[in-house]
């Protein structure tokens, strides 16, 4: 999906295919014919000897789309099994079309669930599916799952929000491939939705591009490189800033945030850490510039909290009288801050006031304790959630996961499709967290700062995870492979 620079939601797809269907005169029946055909040409690519087919539909359009690809492949000389899950009687305008068109060709449907075809097609459900599934449906999605032969999911794979990307049943269709259209659903990129997805493929449909102009859709984050250095640069113009953190047994989340906003490029990173540490720190990274503090000694850091650019507080800050002791000493310094890790459950449990333009990093459990008593389920309305955070703190909000989706008070403003599964690693957050810090140290405004953080932390868990195969990485890794972003 590299060409992706855009998401959209269930409302959004609607109003590009009205804009279509009445501004520029293509029929519905002919966008359903266009998706139809791209999904059945992706499988005859995908499967050039295909013998026979099973398409499961249900009572929508995506049903429509469904036969579509049933009557092309009877055409074809392909067998087609169709399965039609709910009262075929219930199709309507372009989806009912379909149908008939598909009859016209000499297709039959059954509604027994038993698969024979060598792929699986799912038409189920389409975009329009809220609530729960109906009972017949996870009989048919569970059939589906149960089979061998691989499935190719028609916009999504019928069971996940296409808002959302949330379960609407305990075990949705596991997609192959989904191939989706118009535009890249957001459910499909974030939430628990992308483990069903498989490889996405889009079609557009051949929609105009004038059509697109006139929706905006959620920016896909997409940032190259780390800010570019003149020639002429030296550290003090490069940004200095404040890495807080490293309670005893956790100087490791400081240590690794530090070292990430060094290969982000700030010029200078000063660390706050438990005495202990300090030699530690010093002996791995002899270019930070380590402080040890206690609970006692605060006020030895009132000279360098009045120095350094930006701060950043969190990783392995802990949540006993030394973490929140720091925490309310960098909350009267006046300084850009990236919270993270236990500054952020500090600040929930404390309920503290922050400097406006702060960056909140939480992911799902510590979005929830911020939340307090909001009645969001953060796991199934992240785009909610990151909003209402973003709007409660008055800040730039990053809120991490699959599809880790950054907001600030005009909204949502991006959502990074970058990641995988390997940056499930103890520090991989820290890393996050000095990246960021970096680039708002250098000067980055905090939403920019903490989009290109974002994407350039995926970027390199992703270079990272492809080195070595596809295998386990450490947060190091990703830190390593910060290097080759610069100019």
């Amino acid at each position: 999906m590299d060409h992706v620079n855009r998401l959209f939601d269930r409302k959004a797809i609607r109003e590009l295919e009205d804009i279509a269907i009445d501004s520029h005169g293509i029929p519905g029946i002919t966008l359903m014919r266009r998706a139809g055909l791209s999904a059945f040409d992706l499988i005859l690519d995908r499967w050039p000897n295909i013998r026979s087919i099973t398409v499961v539909c249900g009572t929508g359009n995506n049903a429509g789309d469904g036969y579509v690809v049933a009557g092309l492949a009877f055409n074809r000389g392909i067998e087609v099994q169709v399965i039609q899950v709910g009262d075929h009687t219930k199709l309507r305008d372009d989806g009912l079309k379909a149908y008939q068109w598909a009859k016209e060709q000499g297709i039959e449907h059954q509604s027994e669930v038993e698969i024979v075809g060598q792929v699986i097609v799912d038409a189920l459900l389409g975009i329009g599916a809220t609530g729960t599934v109906r009972e017949d449906f996870v009989y048919a999605i569970d059939k589906i799952n149960a089979s061998p032969a691989p499935v190719v999911a028609l916009d999504l794979p019928s069971g996940i929000s296409a808002d959302t990307g949330a379960l609407m049943t305990n075990s949705p269709v596991v997609a192959d491939i989904t191939i989706t259209f118009v535009g890249v659903k957001l459910g499909l990129c974030t939430g628990d939705g992308v483990d069903y997805t498989g490889q996405i493929e889009l079609s557009t449909l051949d929609l105009p591009p004038e059509v697109f102009e006139k929706v905006e859709g959620v920016p896909v984050i997409s940032t190259g490189v780390l800010p570019k250095r003149r020639r002429s640069a030296y550290k003090n113009q490069l940004g200095h800033l404040l890495v807080i953190g490293g309670e005893r047994g956790m100087g490791g989340a400081a240590l690794l945030a530090s070292e990430a906003a060094l290969r982000a490029g700030v010029g200078l990173v000063s660390v706050v850490t438990r005495s202990a540490h300090v030699s530690g720190f010093i002996g791995r990274r002899p270019e930070l510039m380590v402080q040890g503090v206690e609970e006692d000694d605060l006020s030895s850091l009132d000279d360098l909290l009045d120095r350094v650019d930006a701060i950043a507080i969190g990783p392995g800050l802990g949540r006993e009288s030394w973490g929140y002791a720091l925490l309310a000493k960098t909350l009267k310094a006046r300084k850009p801050i990236v919270f993270d890790a236990d500054a952020l459950n500090l600040l929930a449990k404390e309920n503290l006031t922050i400097p406006p333009e702060s960056i909140l990093t939480p992911h799902t459990g510590e979005a929830v304790r911020l939340l307090g008593d909001v009645p969001i389920n953060v796991r199934e309305e992240r785009q909610r959630a990151v909003e209402k955070l973003a709007d409660y703190y008055g800040s730039t909000i990053v809120l991490k996961g699959p599809g880790t989706l950054v907001a600030d008070k005009n909204g949502l403003s991006g959502i990074c499709i970058l990641g995988n599964p390997g940056m499930a690693t103890a520090g991989s957050g820290d890393v996050l967290t000095g990246v960021i810090g970096a680039l708002r140290a250098q000067g980055l405004p905090s939403t920019e700062a903490a989009e290109k953080g974002v994407w350039l932390h995926a970027a390199a868990g992703d270079r990272a995870f492809d080195s070595l195969g596809g295998g386990a990485i450490i947060a190091s890794d990703i830190v390593e492979n910060l290097r080759v972003f610069h100019k």
